[in-house]
């Protein structure tokens, strides 16, 4: 018998590469790949819960991601949307709206919290009507002017306002409210086809549905969360010689 060696052809050799790697390629190709779910959407207008407190969103800022509401809608710290889902965590807030006391055009009344928004919803500025609620500083509630209002029990409602107070307004002619509306947005559309938040649902004075200022609310939001960063004091460790 020859000693000749035995060599297989390029072409076979292929052949057996392809045999051996196919069964890699199926697995490889076929395992799915992970990927990170978003949270719930959030936006003005929409249905929140904090306990057993039905309550409406008045405004998300998609800058800092902090989102507002009624400062009587407050609980325990959750916040959740109307199936539970959490969708961030109660912040700073004021609150000394009167229950049962008769109240002059004269007092003072603030109502507004802030809510942390967790990381993994999704956020944006737009109303269920499909217009984008922005801000202006510019833009303040005067007697007379057309209002909006939405509220999750009574859909959006509008008229004109009523009367302008102590960092507070009222609405007639149109406006209507109920349990839960507490914290909608409250807004005015402008000439140049904008949709202008205004202020935030709060309750009624009498017969007139009525809102605290966004001007006033964001104003001393913005101010409680500068004090409670100036609170804060580090203290430096120790050198050691």
């Amino acid at each position: 018998m020859s000693g000749r060696t035995s060599r297989q052809s390029p072409r076979r050799l292929l052949q057996l590469l392809m045999v051996l790697v196919a069964p890699l390629l199926v697995v490889t190709l076929g395992a799915p790949v992970a990927q990170a779910q978003p949270g719930v959407l959030v936006s003005p207008g929409m249905e929140i819960h904090q306990d057993s407190v039905l309550c409406t969103l008045g405004y998300v800022d998609p800058g800092t991601r902090i989102a507002y509401t009624a400062g009587h809608c407050r609980a325990s710290g959750t916040v959740s949307d109307k199936f539970g889902t959490p969708i961030g965590t109660q912040g700073s807030f004021r609150d000394n709206t009167p229950d049962g006391m008769t109240v002059d055009t004269n007092h003072q009344i603030t109502d507004w919290e802030v809510i942390h928004l967790n990381q993994n919803v999704v956020i944006n500025n737009v109303l269920p009507s499909g217009k984008a609620l922005v801000t202006d500083p510019s833009v303040l509630p005067v007697k007379g002017m057309p209002v909006c209002h939405f509220g999750v029990v009574t859909g959006e409602s509008c008229g004109t306002i009523e009367s302008v107070n102590n960092g507070w307004f009222t609405m007639a002619n149109g406006v209507v409210s109920r349990k839960g509306d507490s914290g909608g947005p409250v807004y005015t559309p402008t000439p140049d086809g904008r949709t202008v938040l205004i202020g935030l649902f709060n309750s009624t004075w009498g017969t007139f549905p009525a809102a605290i200022s966004w001007e006033v609310a964001s104003r001393q939001a913005q101010a409680d969360t500068i004090s409670a960063a100036s609170a804060v004091v580090i203290t430096p460790e120790p050198v050691t010689p």
